[in-house]
């Protein structure tokens, strides 16, 4: 159930590819609705388990479908694991200046600053919960089937121990690298509204991820909503074509609404 046949289409071609800093890979790519803004923004990080052999490209599918509802998409890309500089904390700092390029984009493009949402899948999700920790304005995030718990990706061995490669080290040899990245650790405003959406036919990183962290954040009384969805396999819920990318598309849209 996590066919991934969208890892290989070609995407509908962005309107710009920007620039945030000077690495070759410090880049995004940006998509623009029809009409006059000013329009809301979605930030996209990309998933891959946070390693060089994946890149931005599949996640233009889903940048377009949300696009073509009046959304500006702005799918970035970072250094990771096999690149220069990837690895923790390289990685993390690229979302952050990333993100932190967004007023520029909005001045350049006409985007509404205060409808911002960072959304991010897999991996990517883990890197979108932690910007949202991190950025005191950012206050709304959507984990599209994502690996939010690393003491427990180490301990599942996910992806042949991906976590270990990008944290550099298991979690007694860098203990910090696990408290500082792990979402589950992080402690999120509450203010702050985030939406975990998972399938229970994935068979990548398990929808228990998702559930058990909604359930712990909510125990601490972050505002967390997680929504399940039974058919869905790990690459659904980026994939335009499949059932479930409409409820997707629905929770962004109603994130950016409110």
């Amino acid at each position: 159930m996590s066919s991934d046949s969208i890892l290989t289409q070609t995407p509908p071609p962005a309107d710009a590819r920007v620039a945030y800093g000077t690495d070759p890979n410090q880049f995004g790519d940006i998509r623009l609705p029809k009409g006059k803004g000013p329009f809301p923004l979605v930030m996209n990080i990309h998933g891959g388990f946070w390693r060089a052999k994946y890149d931005l490209a599949h996640a233009g599918h889903l940048c377009a479908a949300l696009t073509a509802k009046g959304i500006a998409t702005w799918n970035i890309e970072y250094r990771r694991v096999g690149n220069p500089g990837g690895g923790w904390p390289g990685t993390f700092d690229d979302v952050r200046n990333a993100y932190r390029f967004s007023p520029e984009l909005a001045k350049r493009y006409g985007l509404d600053p205060k409808k911002v949402v960072v959304m991010g899948h897999s991996a990517g999700a883990q890197l979108a919960l932690c910007l949202v920790a991190h950025e005191a304005s950012l206050k709304k995030v959507v984990s599209l089937a994502g690996v939010v718990d690393l003491q427990q990706a180490w301990e599942l061995h996910l992806s042949n121990n991906a976590v270990v490669e990008f944290l550099g080290g298991k979690p007694s040899q860098v203990t910090d690298h696990y408290r500082e990245a792990d979402p589950t650790q992080l402690a999120i405003d509450h203010a702050t509204t985030q939406w975990l959406i998972h399938g229970a036919a994935d068979d990548v990183v398990p929808s228990t991820f998702s559930r058990n962290y909604a359930q712990q954040k909510k125990n601490k009384g972050e505002d967390v909503h997680y929504l399940e969805i039974s058919t869905a396999g790990h690459f659904d819920l980026i994939d335009p074509h499949s059932q479930a990318w409409t409820k997707v598309e629905d929770t962004v849209l109603h994130l950016l609404a409110s």
